[in-house]
């Protein structure tokens, strides 16, 4: 019998998801059948599934090929029309058990704004780090963003099954695990008592003390509570990297793309948290050639990248989505939106070589992953030798494509 095949795109959360979907495959005894767990963030994202899916037909005509995901979600009948395609499932329906047995319908996509809580956290494994889903869905609706029709509101999974499963992951042997979902920050404002993730943090380095390193997926900057900043002041075990959704450094822009925070609220984030945390590196989510973004605009936000000391940059040229509201103001050319983006770039390679340049001649904690790689503290990738899962103790010695080298001092556990 041939092997059931899942692909993913997009988010670190639908590689996860696509786990939950093939262990249900395999538990359902399927093997024809070519899952595509899909992104709608970009048009650019659903051009690569179109393409996918045919490929996947070509590839294996005696499959059953499903789409499922955000884009799936967002607008079924569009892929179910496609006539590759035999099977269309939400993103809802697709982490249940009985969406993959044999018998099940053609196509199952349902309400997303009606669906429920995650009945456990997703993961994404492996022997050196793994990925915790916290939460899914996002109550906000940024003018640009797709997302919320895709995952609907925000729903948390409660903290006692996150700490078992950390628990679990841990006993697993990772040594790192990331707190993951579509809006982290909105974690427990569906929960009894209404918990921020400073909460969730604490509980989880109190009560899963064999964790040796927890680190955060993206956060806006206004979603930093109280207890987070402090536990970033006084916890080694929590990362000192932060991934933040800034999305533009001018504050007209910020407006139009209905983003909760201004230029000031990026700058004041970091000068609070460097202050807690001397050294603590930024990552940021940057969209170029927003509508109506004029070149001072646009100048404001490298010059944030600079003046916030920002590292590692995700940069997309702007993409106009149906049906949002960003999509109907005045669009930038599209030409202009990749030269931004190329610019962008440059400079995140820019900053990013001037961080690994500063880290050679200290010393670190490298997790080490697969293929000699690794990555410090503060998300910088190492040429590391060592077991896969270990932590080692290494001084940074240089940097060679791309990459720290490090001579080992010992081994950490």
């Amino acid at each position: 019998m041939s092997l059931p095949s899942v692909l993913s795109f997009g988010c670190r959360l639908n590689a996860a998801e696509s786990e939950t979907i093939r262990a249900h495959l395999a538990a359902a005894g399927r093997g024809a059948v070519v899952v595509l767990n899909s992104c709608a963030v970009t048009a650019e994202a659903e051009a690569q599934l179109r393409q996918a899916i045919r490929k996947a037909r070509r590839e294996r005509p005696e499959a059953e090929i499903v789409v499922t995901g955000c884009a799936a979600q967002i607008a079924p009948e569009r892929y179910a029309a496609l006539p590759e395609v035999d099977r269309v499932v939400g993103n809802a329906e697709k982490l249940r058990a009985e969406t993959w047995r044999a018998e099940a319908p053609a196509h199952a996509v349902g309400d997303i704004f009606a669906a429920p809580p995650p009945a456990e956290p997703v993961t994404l494994g492996s022997r050196s780090r793994a990925f915790l889903q916290i939460q899914q869905g996002c109550d906000h609706r940024c003018s640009f963003c797709v997302i919320p029709f895709g995952r609907g509101e925000n729903r948390s999974v409660p903290a006692a099954r996150l700490v078992a499963e950390a628990r679990r992951l841990v006993a697993a042997g990772a040594r790192e695990i990331v707190l993951t979902g579509v809006d982290i920050g909105g974690w427990g404002g569906d929960l009894p008592g209404r918990p921020a993730l400073g909460d969730l943090v604490a509980r989880l380095l109190a009560e899963v003390p064999a964790l040796p390193r927890l680190r955060l997926s993206s956060l806006d900057p206004v979603e930093i509570d109280a207890r987070l900043l402090a536990l970033f002041g006084r916890e080694a075990r929590l990362m000192p990297h932060l991934h933040l959704s800034v999305q533009a450094g001018d504050d007209i822009v910020l407006k139009r793309m209905k983003r909760r925070h201004g230029r000031a609220d990026v700058l004041a984030a970091v000068a609070r948290l460097r202050a807690l945390r001397p050294g603590m590196a930024f990552g940021a989510d940057l969209i170029a050639g927003f509508p109506t973004e004029t070149e001072a605009a646009f100048q404001r936000t490298l010059d944030l990248v600079a003046e916030a000391g920002l590292t590692w940059l995700h940069v997309f040229p702007y993409s106009a989505r149906p049906g949002t509201p960003a999509a109907r103001m005045p669009q930038v050319p599209m030409e202009v939106r990749r030269e931004r983006a190329q610019r962008l770039r440059a400079l995140g390679a820019r900053q990013a070589a001037a961080f690994l340049a500063a880290q050679v001649g200290r010393d670190a904690t490298v997790l080490v992953e697969k293929g000699g790689q690794g990555y410090t503290e503060h998300f910088a990738p190492v040429a590391v030798a060592g077991q896969a899962g270990s932590l080692a103790r290494v001084r940074l010695a240089g940097i060679r494509d791309g990459r720290l080298t490090a001579e080992a001092l010992e081994r950490a556990a």
